[in-house]
């Protein structure tokens, strides 16, 4: 996907009740065959590109590490890939404003940027967060080809503060130039709903935790215009290795192993 192609391309997968799924992979081959399954784009995911490291998530991964990751993504797969790209990487709007730049040139068609101060759960003020928007917004304004930003308020999710609080900063990106907007896990499908009707703006939504019990009707239902699925794909895949793991070590069980795909049905989406 060129230059000039992907940006738009990506935008236009953004629809109010009409949401695509932007699936996020953790590797190359994740992201091959995620995109040979259907995927109409891929996103990274910071948590799951962690574990691939060895390393926890939220903050342990530099940007240089998850730019050269999105550039292998973008290389992989003929579908526009998105970056979730944590704080920016940095604290200071200009530090946003240069992940925009450098998310553009590695190949990016839009990346997340959220509200946390990194590596601590605690958010940014309110005025603060909506500066380093207004700051990446402006950067990927600048930029010669179209570019989704994402404008993320984690507290809800991170037990930092209420929804209230985060609906308030959801206005404040707005107005600095958001493209979409995302509350993570905001409590029920109805407060999803809620968060929906009070823009225009495309929503994202995180296919996650209490939230993979609605289907993609029921977000459709919401308003949404995105289902993304964080690491939560990347967890799955996780949880049968330490299931095959405590079946092996513990009792000597290999049968969770006998439930897995051939590896023609992988070399064929690879």
């Amino acid at each position: 996907m060129t230059d000039s192609n992907r940006g738009t391309a990506f935008r236009a997968l953004h629809q109010k009740g009409n949401p695509f799924i932007l699936a996020n992979a953790w590797d190359i081959g994740s992201a091959k065959m995620l995109a040979a399954l259907g995927a109409e784009a891929i996103a990274t995911s910071s948590a799951a590109h962690a574990f691939t490291l060895g390393r926890p998530d939220m903050g342990h991964v530099t940007r240089d590490e998850a730019l050269a990751h999105a550039q292998d993504l973008v290389a992989a797969v003929n579908v526009p890939v998105s970056g979730d790209f944590e704080n920016g990487f940095g604290d200071d709007p200009d530090t946003c404003a240069e992940t925009v730049k450098l998310a553009y040139e590695a190949g990016l068609a839009g990346i997340s940027i959220e509200d946390t101060a990194l590596p601590d759960a605690k958010p940014y003020a309110r005025d603060k967060a909506i500066e380093r928007i207004r700051a990446a917004s402006a950067a990927a304004r600048a930029l010669p080809g179209d570019f989704v930003l994402v404008a993320r308020a984690d507290g809800v999710m991170n037990g930092q503060y209420n929804l209230s609080e985060a609906m308030a900063r959801l206005k404040g990106y707005e107005d600095a130039g958001a493209d979409c907007l995302y509350i993570p896990l905001p409590g029920t499908i109805e407060d999803q709903a809620a968060i929906c009707a009070t823009t225009d703006l495309p929503v994202n939504a995180l296919a996650a935790g209490p939230f993979t019990q609605h289907s993609r009707a029921d977000f459709a239902k919401a308003g949404v215009a995105r289902i993304s699925l964080g690491s939560a794909l990347a967890r799955a895949t996780h949880r049968v290795i330490f299931d095959a793991a405590h079946g092996m070590f513990e009792d000597g069980d290999f049968s969770l192993l006998g439930k897995s795909i051939s590896g023609d049905k992988i070399d064929a989406l690879l």
